[in-house]
């Protein structure tokens, strides 16, 4: 996890954001990806010279090969440059293989059918290509053994590989010197066939080397091994976590389409005597794109987990591959082919020069245009970072709801960046809060307190967090959460800063309208706690008046009633009087501290200060009064603040294991301040819940739209400050 904030020194990238390769291997895979790109087309070039000695599959499968080689190179590449994997290298090898194979197909047909004489060793150039076949299955077999950790299951599997290489090894020798035809392109091509020009008539006519000299032993030993390559990944599945399984999954998938295919072609073939139906045609098409394309592309996405359900970039860079390819191509074969017939001849030396010279000049503004192609073909709104602030823009031109367009935001965020989730964060008060998440549904994270109102905190498991300012003021900010083998890119990085730069004045609405429903909130909840205590006052009157006054009026009536019974009695009447007059004056008292407790006369006659320094004498512990200025004010700022103080002193007598405790009271011309200190223990205000005291203070409060700030930490006492507007003082 990497967190950044805006404030990070321009000079610096962010962490997390994706570099160019470097070292010596990455630099080794580069020149493997360009050595394997000329050749490839080199062989297209060669293919349409040799266009009118070809079969027609045979020109698809040579081109086939040929676009195959480009892409199992590109994908070899990224995975040495970003996983470091060993099957990388192995798939660079395999793509050097297939161009090499369809280069020297094409070079052997050329020479020998479409231009016979015009190539040196074109029947030799030829064989070698069948040669290639057995490197190409032995490299696929090694890769799948290796797949996806770039290492063996365990050491058991030693033997596997060492049959791989020796078992290729047997047969291609014996393939080499056997007396048999070449079939070109390889392999088992029909547009070109000859004689085995490497076949040596001592050992190639032995019957063991006749036997193995074909390619049905390696068809057969093909097949064992890649059985064993799938029991390899049986196992790893079965001992793998979830992400691993995921991968193998991918693998598993192609493999099982590849055998659809062939049985769906098998089966074409038997029902039709022999014959290749149409629907057999297209399966065996399937099975080829299969190995040509679609067993590369899938093991770049399982090893990069390469956001596993999103191919763009391998596709990106496979499509600008392709199409400069094709564009090139097709420039060299139009000037050398259409000019040369045109001219009654098919090449000359000074065609190829111009068609050399034509490729060179065309190769940046054709890459460049097939770069833009591509881009849009596979990103769409990715193609470029402005685009998709242009279009944002746009989108919100006529949107009122500005909830809405925090969603929007977030959803074009994670499109445009790759990001498995992005999130919008408002600030309210002195806090982060969660705004928008992308995924919609996705359980929003907590929270998260602002110790700097002007620097971005600390997110958890956040790739990337840029600040939303409205010039100085911090309100809000953008993160986003990439995957861990995929950084951040530097165009992705410039997207999000750009956008959380375009974003000040929706993130102002939607915190002015969290601002508003949280106040709403907050005055509902106040509400319902007021009329909570307020019924709870009524009880706690009821149960005084039925425990106190109204025993003593009861006991009062019922020696009245022995009183009346008494009347001729002067010694009982003379006893009795005195008893009476005890329990009337203890009754009275009792509804004179009921009524101090509901609105104190002296509050109301004489002030706050006289009134909390006769609570202050009554108090279990000093209390020092102290006023500034304080004269009378409306009754309910009175009550509100005399009340508030009283609460704080029972908590301080309560929880506070205090020595003295100071109340100060000072106003303004608009306001009213209450304080309350003492020196106990104190307490964590981050940590500690709020009891019903507060938060009865800070209702009363906020009630007259005033303020409660309460300021402590444990050993060095609390401080309580209450502020009330009081615009209608009338000092003393």
């Amino acid at each position: 996890m990497t967190t950044s904030a805006s404030s990070a020194p321009a000079a610096e990238p962010p962490a997390g954001i994706l570099r160019p390769a470097s070292g010596p291997g990455a630099r080794t895979a580069t020149g493997l990806l360009l050595a394997t790109v000329v050749i490839a087309l080199a062989g297209v070039a060669l293919t349409v010279l040799a266009w009118s000695a070809l079969g027609p599959s045979d020109r698809s499968s040579n081109l086939g090969a040929a676009a195959a080689a480009v892409a199992y190179a590109v994908l070899g590449a990224l995975i040495v440059s970003r996983a470091s994997n060993a099957v990388g290298w192995l798939l660079i090898a395999e793509g050097m293989g297939l161009a090499t194979m369809a280069l020297t197909s094409a070079y052997a047909v050329a020479g020998i059918r479409a231009h016979p004489g015009s190539l040196p060793a074109a029947r030799q150039v030829g064989a070698t290509s069948e040669w290639a076949f057995f490197a190409l299955v032995t490299v696929l077999v090694l890769a799948l053994l290796l797949f996806p950790s770039g290492t063996l299951p365990s050491r058991r599997w030693r033997p596997v590989v060492a049959v791989t290489l020796l078992g290729n090894a047997v047969l291609l020798a014996a393939f080499i010197v056997a007396p048999g035809r070449v079939a070109l392109p390889a392999p088992g091509g029909v547009s070109l066939t000859y004689p085995n020009p490497f076949s040596h008539g001592t050992i190639g006519h032995a019957p063991a080397v006749i036997s193995l000299g074909s390619l049905n032993p390696l068809t057969l030993l093909l097949v064992v091994l890649l059985g064993a390559a799938a029991a390899s990944m049986v196992r790893r599945y079965r001992a793998g976590a979830s992400v691993l399984r995921r991968q193998i999954k991918w693998v598993a998938l192609l493999g099982a389409t590849f055998g659809v295919l062939q049985l769906v072609a098998l089966a074409g073939i038997v029902a039709d005597h022999g014959q290749i139906p149409p629907f057999a045609a297209v399966a065996y098409t399937g099975t080829e794109l299969i190995a040509l394309f679609g067993l590369p592309v899938v093991i770049a996405i399982a090893i990069l987990k390469y956001r596993l359900y999103e191919i763009d970039v391998i596709i990106n860079r496979a499509v600008v591959y392709g199409l400069v390819s094709a564009g090139l191509t097709a420039v060299y074969a139009g000037i050398v082919l259409g000019i040369g017939a045109l001219a009654g001849r098919h090449s000359t030396p000074t065609l190829t020069i111009i068609a050399a010279a034509a490729v060179a000049l065309l190769f940046q503004p054709l890459r460049a245009r097939a770069q833009r192609v591509a881009n849009r073909l596979v990103y769409g709104d990715r193609a470029t970072p402005y685009q998709v602030l242009s279009d944002f823009a746009d989108d919100m031109a006529g949107q009122l709801d500005y909830d809405k367009a925090v969603d929007r935001m977030v959803a074009v965020l994670a499109s445009a960046t790759g990001a498995t989730r992005t999130e919008a964060w408002i600030r309210i008060g002195a806090e982060l809060r969660p705004f928008a998440v992308w995924p919609g549904g996705s359980v929003p994270p907590g929270p998260v307190s602002l110790a700097d109102t002007e620097l971005l905190p600390a997110f958890e498991a956040v790739s990337r967090a840029v600040a939303v300012r409205h010039g100085s003021e911090l309100l809000g900010a953008l993160a986003l959460e990439k995957p861990r083998n995929e950084p951040l890119t530097v165009a992705e990085d410039k997207l999000l800063q750009h956008l959380a730069s375009q974003a000040g004045l929706v993130f102002r609405n939607s915190r002015l309208t969290a601002e508003l429903q949280s106040t709403i909130a907050e005055l509902r909840a106040s509400r319902r706690r007021m009329v909570e205590a307020q019924d709870a006052e009524r009880r706690r009157i009821e149960r005084n008046l039925h425990d106190g006054a109204q025993q003593q009026l009861v006991s009062l009536s019922i020696q009245l009633g022995l009183l009346e019974e008494s009347a001729g009695d002067a010694a009982a009447v003379r006893e009795m009087t005195p008893q009476l007059r005890t329990a009337v004056r203890a009754a009275l008292d009792d509804l004179r501290d009921l009524a101090r407790g509901i609105y104190p006369p002296l509050l109301a006659e004489r002030g706050l200060v006289p009134a909390l320094q006769a609570q202050a004498r009554r108090a279990v512990l000093p209390v020092v009064i102290e006023a500034d200025g304080v004269g009378r004010y409306p009754r309910d700022a009175e009550t509100t603040v005399y009340f508030c103080a009283l609460e704080a002193l029972q908590n301080i007598a309560k929880y506070a294991s205090a020595s003295q405790a100071t109340v100060r009271l000072s106003c303004s011309a608009s306001s009213l301040r209450l304080t309350v200190t003492d020196d106990g223990a104190g307490f964590d205000t981050a940590s500690a819940r709020s009891g019903s005291g507060l938060q009865g203070m800070a209702d009363r409060l906020a009630a007259l739209g005033g303020t409660l700030d309460v300021r402590s930490r444990p050993g060095h006492g609390t401080t309580l400050t209450g502020q009330l507007p009081v615009p209608d003082c009338a000092r003393a």
